[in-house]
């Protein structure tokens, strides 16, 4: 924990107890949410160790032949399943333990599910960087230690941020950081030998790979965690609470969203699609409920219209939860997704069903049509409650028939009884949620209130004239949407800005080695004319000028004169140094561009988030072509999502490597040799 202390870091920071923390991150917060932390971390050590107990155990299970051994071992790998279960199961606990996320005013409301953030190990940069920059960029990574220092300095705190918008940030900024660094460094030609390792948040089972999108995506999802901890912790006891749940709700959704749109095909169970798509619709129906809260905060008026509208606001909340719960039950996610978030999600479905019937049982009975009522309005708003009403009823007719609207509101109080009894059935069999105790105390009072009110009105001719209850439209004043994280907002300091401009000084070009030239200003003319800006390019270069023949060629790039660094210069500052040396001897140091038509593709996709643009997210695909051709004849194909994991075609890969899209290019069949350090791609070997 101790290495996220920076003595001489540019980032802002913030005085907790005795030392210096980013802000945004405090690890040696002693709260029960960092405790949960702490207790995932060693569970997620736990896990792997079982996991790899098991694959050595069905290993040995598929080479031995003695049949004893093959009993001892099926004996021992039982045991380790079993082991690995009861993990798995304490893990589902620590996922389930709502309350500690929870607003720490005394409530009395359902509580709602937050996610675990996502644990890693640590990752040492600055042996693989230093190398890579004494050999790409032709410089000593020596001067560069304190950049790399402070990139796994902000790494390490983004493992405990803090929750709240400054923790959002601090990770947003390491996310936005990973951009210029997958430019600067990671090449698709080549491995950088750095390996990423991130556990899952739902199974607790590693996943190890030298590519950076797995950092990226890890860092997406403990954004929206984060956000979804943000929403859990507002105080819904207040408006401004609830609106700042809502919106919480909206970015996670947002963020997770986001995540499985441009990640596809993780890895990771946590990070796919399909679990990703269930989570994004558990962060919404949160949402809605928390409208349905807000709505219901300054009390409830026992009038017609505002019980018709907080009915159907009940109704919508029950929708979603209902769609959720059927999500959750599908194939692959109901064998990853905790088995008490899917209890949990059917559980509100039926409470806030019965919600919405003991509120239209309510106006149904409690609220005779009077002389001088608004007959048309009610009429409206009761036709628009149902698709249809029961056989032999009419809205108006049963407005103002006393005994209609009674038997009708009892069917809804029937209803209501029996979603009530299912939501505490659902809770009994988990043992999860019986260990909630607010949980059961909510439900048992609404359970309680639905029976008193169908007593008080009980007959005992009712079984002679039952009518059942419609089904309730559902509706929404405020419908709930994702909100797309806003990654412009947040201002990131490239940390390797002195290697120069990303739009010629990134890992997917390559250059001479800068050359100095020493040459003068005769009567005040330079021999050559500037271009470009930053870094600026020498053009119109007269062939006899001294420059020209001390090695200076048009395009060259000029990155130092005189030892001034002048990658970030303008062509007016350039100027202006050289002439500032009069007919003085001016050394200047270039760099030439190779092979710079093979460096990018004409068309390509790039981040869209404000994010220089990079190779790994070129997403397009060149045809193979049997027969001899130019590079004229070459085709594109169909767009591959550039951050596709997993294998591609007529490839053989493990599982568990994650590569980028290949890149094959129309070659005669006679085999050659490839000259352009791009066609390393043409390979059948993995990227990454």
């Amino acid at each position: 924990m101790t290495d996220t202390l920076l003595p001489a870091a540019p980032q802002p920071l913030e005085k907790e107890g005795d030392g210096y923390f980013r802000k945004g991150c405090n690890p040696l917060a002693q709260t029960g949410r960092s405790k949960l932390q702490n207790q995932r971390a060693a569970l997620n050590q736990q896990i792997l160790k079982a996991v790899r107990m098991r694959t050595g155990a069905e290993n040995l299970l598929k080479v031995a032949t003695n049949q004893k051994v093959r009993e001892q071992v099926r004996l021992e790998l039982s045991f380790v399943n079993s082991d690995l279960q009861m993990l798995k199961e304490e893990l589902e606990g620590l996922n389930i333990s709502v309350g500690v996320y929870q607003s720490t005013e005394e409530t009395f409301t359902i509580p709602l599910i937050p996610l675990g953030l996502k644990e890693t190990k640590d990752v040492d940069f600055s042996v693989v960087l230093k190398d890579f920059i004494l050999e790409h960029y032709s410089e000593d990574g020596y001067l560069y230690e304190d950049q790399i220092a402070d990139l796994m300095d902000l790494r390490q705190a983004c493992r405990t941020p803090s929750r709240d918008e400054a923790g959002v940030e601090l990770l947003m900024s390491y996310f936005i950081q990973l951009g210029f660094v997958e430019s600067r460094f990671f090449s698709p030609t080549r491995q950088m030998g750095i390996l990423f390792t991130w556990y899952d948040s739902l199974t607790g089972v590693p996943v190890s790979q030298q590519n950076l999108l797995l950092e990226k995506a890890s860092i997406l999802f403990n954004i929206g965690a984060v956000y979804t901890q943000i929403g859990t912790r507002c105080n819904r006891q207040v408006q401004a609470g609830l609106e700042s749940a809502v919106d919480a709700f909206q970015r996670a959704a947002g963020v997770l969203n986001y995540l499985k749109e441009t990640f596809t095909h993780t890895p990771s169970y946590d990070m796919s699609p399909a679990m990703l798509s269930v989570l994004v619709k558990m962060m919404l129906a949160q949402a809605q409920e928390s409208v349905f809260e807000k709505l219901c905060l300054p009390g409830l008026r026992n009038e017609f219209f505002m019980l018709v509208k907080v009915a159907q606001e009940a109704a919508k909340v029950g929708e979603v939860y209902q769609q959720l719960h059927a999500a959750m039950s599908q194939a692959p996610v109901k064998e990853n997704i905790p088995y008490s978030w899917a209890s949990l999600a059917c559980v509100k479905a039926h409470h806030y069903g019965a919600l919405a019937h003991y509120f239209v049982a309510t106006l149904l009975i409690d609220h005779q049509l009077k002389p001088g009522a608004d007959e048309d309005h009610q009429e409206k708003c009761l036709s628009q409650l149902y698709e249809h009403m029961p056989e032999g009823l009419t809205p108006l007719a049963t407005l103002k028939n006393t005994h209609q609207r009674r038997q009708l509101g009892k069917s809804h109080l029937r209803r209501a009884i029996a979603h009530h009894e299912e939501s505490v059935r659902e809770v009994s069999l988990c043992k999860k949620l019986r260990n909630i105790e607010v949980l059961q105390e909510v439900l048992s009072v609404a359970h309680q209130r639905s029976r008193l009110k169908y007593t008080q009105h009980q007959e005992d001719d009712d079984l002679l004239n039952l009518i059942d209850a419609p089904d309730i439209i559902s509706k929404t004043e405020q419908e709930v949407e994702i909100i797309l994280p806003q990654f412009s907002k947040v201002t990131v300091m490239d940390f390797f800005h002195k290697l120069g401009p990303l739009s010629v000084f990134s890992a997917n070009k390559r250059w001479t080695p800068p050359r100095s030239i020493r040459f003068t200003a005769e009567e005040g003319d330079l021999g050559f004319t500037l271009r470009g800006n930053s870094p600026v390019q020498v053009h119109f270069l007269d062939p006899y000028c001294s420059a020209a023949l001390a090695g200076a060629k048009e395009g060259d790039y000029i990155v130092s004169i005189q030892n001034v660094d002048c990658k970030w210069l303008t062509v007016s500052e350039v100027m202006k140094l050289l002439k500032s040396f009069g007919e003085d001897d001016i050394e200047m140091k270039v760099v030439s561009l190779l092979d710079s038509t093979a460096s990018v593709h004409n068309k390509c996709a790039t981040y869209s988030v404000g994010m220089q643009k990079t190779y790994s997210m070129i997403c397009l695909a060149i045809d193979d072509d049997d027969d001899d051709k130019t590079d004229k004849t070459k085709k594109i194909s169909k767009k591959l999502s550039f951050l596709s994991w997993g294998t591609n075609k007529n490839r053989q890969k493990s599982a568990s490597t994650l590569c980028l899209p290949s890149v094959g290019v129309a070659r005669p069949q006679v085999k050659k040799k490839l000259s352009s350090p791009f066609s390393i791609l043409n390979s059948d070997s993995s990227l990454y």
